[in-house]
């Protein structure tokens, strides 16, 4: 038995360096066959077999035209940018290597003109970018070289600056560790650049010597750096780099069984890895009658890769992730975290951020969302864990290894939910109503974090004493290993309802626990010093240069420090009650949930970047549709303050 579909849907799918091609959709045809007519003919496929759509958007960015490269640097104005990763050593070894080879050319540098920063994606302006970009066009600028990428984060922002030129049609090239090559080259045709040229350092750049640093620039990177410059850009180059076209988002790309399919979308990049629910199109619309959107409704275009993504692609993901179709207006609502701008954009960071998120109100309560033991295990938390893992490849477009950079690689994402009614019983606010929500409406947090586990284990009902206990868990857990990163760190503590039952009876609001915290959290100078001088996230330091006690006052005039009582949880020894501490803690950057085994006596704490909360749009039937599933009416899960043991304090 056969089943027919278009044939025009064989379209040439390219690859780009990330693997990000593009597919489309069509009937699943598993136990009967499909007949599907097209304007060009038919093809006939095998019964048992799966027809499927692309998981992808479109990027909104046009590719530029870029200028030819130059002849040689001899006579042109050179500006050499950027200050990440020993940038104080290699950058002032080019400028001298320009002049000597080319004693004509001038060299520009990062004090001189300034830096894009990251490229802003489309609608955004910065004004770093604009304002560089004045800088090379007044100065005469012939040609940037930016460098050093040697993180997830910082070689984005280098590779600005080479994106910044390009557009003004002066060549630029891109310096970068090994490992951010690819990542260097994502970003610049994510932007726009058809050939983001690089000169590749051999190492990691912090950990050479000043001798192996100058040798390995004259050695290595020069000779990349001059043909980077020089080598005029091939039609070959163009198309290794271009991305797929797909001109019907509904078309199918792909048909075969159940292992054929997992292995295209592996082999395409359109999945972790894991085996997927295949997205044909009979499952996607199932899942687009769970919202009022239209199937080409644009949910948002996404960094990194500035796709379109529409409610279809949504619903793709939302199958492939093997989710229920009632979860889709969950899903839209995370995408739309993903899409907005106030959401901290760490995932390519080398230090491994994982992006999980949280959901409150009555449809977490419908939809059998687990707030209490093992919850982040549960089937349904942790299908839409599975979904956020798909999204941020196949909508945002952070692949492992080219812009997800995490030194180690990812747990899964997750998912959860906090626990309202343990809320309401001991009078703290639901994390949603913090947010000025409504209690009865629901919403989606997505955030990220650096670790999972490694939990506390109050062993006291003495309120004051948790707290402590608590400061001290925040000042452990900060950003980076030995708290060497940014001096405040967005951190999510979850509670069970016994720990926060213990600390109500002193503090009686979330607020109150967390004005409380920033006052007992503090760190000693020195250890805040000791680890962001020896385990900088960036350069080295030269303590021949700039030493370790003048780190230490200058963390004391950044970081606020101050001449404090010693933390509750340090020995009173005579002499040092008090020393110089730095604050960890800043209003507003920890969400307090309470959430996990009622029973037990237990706090987690994760440090990691910022959240944002977004409101689930339910379709004006919902009711309805829920009643056909055998779901109980929304309202059935609407709570009141006052029948849970009181009413809401701030």
């Amino acid at each position: 038995m056969i089943a027919k579909l278009p044939v025009m849907m064989a379209l040439a799918l390219l690859l780009n360096l990330g693997g990000s091609g593009y597919s489309m959709v069509a009937e699943e045809c598993e136990l009967c066959p499909v007949e599907m007519a097209g304007e060009e003919g038919t093809v006939e496929i095998e019964a048992g077999k799966y027809a499927v759509v692309a998981p992808v958007g479109r990027q909104v960015v046009t590719m530029i035209e870029q200028a030819p490269r130059l002849e040689s640097l001899e006579g042109k104005t050179v500006a050499v940018v950027g200050g990440s990763f020993m940038a104080r050593v290699t950058h002032p070894e080019i400028r001298r290597l320009i002049l000597t080879n080319y004693p004509t050319a001038k060299v520009i540098l990062l004090n001189e003109i300034g830096s894009a920063g990251a490229y802003p994606g489309p609608g955004i302006s910065r004004r770093s970018k604009d304002d560089f970009q004045r800088n090379l066009r007044e100065m005469g600028v012939d040609a940037v070289i930016s460098g050093n990428g040697g993180c997830g984060l910082c070689t984005p922002k280098e590779a600005g600056s080479s994106i910044a030129a390009e557009y003004i049609a002066i060549p630029a090239v891109t310096i970068a560790g090994p490992g951010f090559v690819d990542q260097v080259h994502s970003t610049g045709v994510n932007n726009g650049i058809p050939v983001p040229r690089t000169a590749t350092y051999p190492g990691p750049f912090a950990a050479h010597s000043r001798e192996e640093l100058l040798r390995n620039t004259r050695e290595v990177l020069w000779p990349q750096i001059v043909d980077a410059l020089t080598r005029p850009i091939t039609e070959e180059e163009i198309a290794e780099h271009r991305k797929a076209v797909v001109d019907d988002v509904r078309g199918v790309v792909y048909t075969g069984n159940l292992n054929e399919v997992n292995r295209h979308f592996a082999e395409m990049r359109w999945s972790d890895g894991l085996p997927i629910i295949p997205p044909t199109q009979q499952r996607i619309e199932e899942f687009l009658r769970y919202t009022d959107l239209a199937w080409d409704d644009s949910v948002g275009v996404l960094p990194i890769a500035h796709r379109e993504t529409l409610a279809w692609h949504v619903a793709a993901n939302g199958v492939m992730a093997g989710c229920p179709p009632e979860f889709m207006p969950l899903l839209v609502a995370y995408t739309k975290v993903l899409a907005d701008p106030s959401h901290r954009r760490s995932l390519g960071s080398t230090h491994g951020w994982i992006p999980y998120a949280w959901v409150n109100g009555p449809v977490a309560r419908q939809l059998g969302f687990d707030a209490q033991s093992g919850m982040v295990s549960g089937p349904r938390n942790a299908a839409l864990g599975r979904y956020i893992n798909l999204a941020v490849m196949n909508l945002a477009g952070y692949y492992v290894k080219q812009d997800r950079m995490g030194s180690f690689g990812y747990p899964m994402s997750w998912t959860m939910a906090e626990d309202e009614e343990a809320c309401l019983r001991i009078g703290w606010m639901p994390f949603h109503v913090q947010r000025g929500h409504d209690l009865n409406d629901s919403t989606v947090t997505g955030a990220t974090a650096l670790m999972w586990g490694n939990n506390l284990t109050p062993a006291t009902p003495d309120a004051e004493d948790v707290k402590n206990l608590f400061a001290w868990d925040v000042v452990e857990k900060s950003q980076f290993g030995v708290g060497s990163g940014m001096p405040f760190t967005y951190r999510t503590i979850m509670i069970t309802e016994h720990i926060a039952q213990d600390l109500a009876r002193v503090y009686t609001s979330k607020e109150s626990l967390e004005n409380a915290l920033m006052d007992t959290a503090r760190r000693p100078v020195y250890e805040r010093a000791f680890a962001n001088y020896w385990a900088s996230p960036g350069s080295a330091h030269d303590p021949s240069r700039h030493s370790f006690e003048q780190h230490y006052q200058r963390i004391m005039r950044q970081e606020s420090g101050a001449l404090t009582e010693a933390p509750p949880w340090f020995p009173n020894l005579p002499g040092a009650e008090k020393i110089h501490t730095v604050p960890v803690m800043r209003r507003g950057m920890t969400p307090i949930l309470i959430a996990g085994d009622p029973d037990r006596n237990k706090v987690q704490t994760m440090p990691g970047g910022g959240n944002v909360t977004i409101r689930i749009d339910l379709p004006d039937n919902w009711d309805e549709l829920m009643e056909e599933l055998g779901y109980r009416p929304l309202e059935s899960f609407y709570l009141e303050a006052e029948t849970h043991g009181g009413t809401l304090r701030r």
